[in-house]
């Protein structure tokens, strides 16, 4: 399939996702987030000194707070990502405990550009959709790809979704990373060795 070809197929794609992400109810939405967070922390390893990179959720995402907040009460260093452009890698910001968040963009809040700056061990990605794979179907915009390509080594991936984001088939570009695992409400799926 030739990169036009599957840029068209995400396209739509992504409108069907935007469409049934849209449709879940707030009271499910809050109730996946808990189920999330708890599959996060029985099926996912991490050592006490990785850093993990999470999200500030925007509209209608998995809320992830409840995994953020868990890390950074048991001392785990988080980041948060900030967009400085459309053509720029993610900034991974240290968020440290008791500092203040700021509007980042995008309906997002993030750590002041004078927080430290680290490279993640480990990624919770947010995602319109994803397949038995583990092939991610973003928003277009290319900043985790870019994001990931400018790290010097990769980090695990994973992706933080409602069980009902599943699709059939994602096509995958050469550029396309595969999420090691994701997480949903029913629990954790692995793609290749465990994350």
């Amino acid at each position: 399939m030739a990169d036009t070809a599957i840029e068209e197929a995400k396209a739509v794609l992504r409108t069907q996702a935007r469409q049934a992400r849209a449709a879940l109810s707030e009271d499910f939405r809050e109730e996946a987030a808990r189920a999330v967070a708890g599959h996060f922390f029985e099926r996912i390893t991490y050592g006490k000194d990785d850093v993990i990179a999470g999200y500030w959720r925007i509209r209608d995402e998995l809320d992830c707070r409840p995994i953020l907040i868990r890390l950074m009460d048991s001392g785990q260093a988080v980041l948060l990502p900030v967009v400085l452009g459309a053509e720029a890698p993610l900034d991974l910001r240290l968020w440290e405990a008791d500092a203040p968040l700021y509007e980042a963009g995008f309906g997002t809040l993030a750590p002041s550009e004078l927080a430290p700056r680290a490279a993640p061990d480990l990624v919770l990605v947010p995602l319109l959709g994803f397949d038995a794979a583990g092939t991610r179907l973003g928003y277009g915009g290319g900043y985790y790809d870019r994001t990931l390509a400018a790290l010097a080594r990769k980090p695990r991936l994973v992706g933080l979704a409602f069980s009902g984001q599943e699709l059939p088939h994602i096509p995958r570009d050469a550029h396309d990373l595969p999420l090691d695992a994701v997480v949903t409400e029913e629990g954790a799926r692995f793609f290749g060795s465990p994350a």
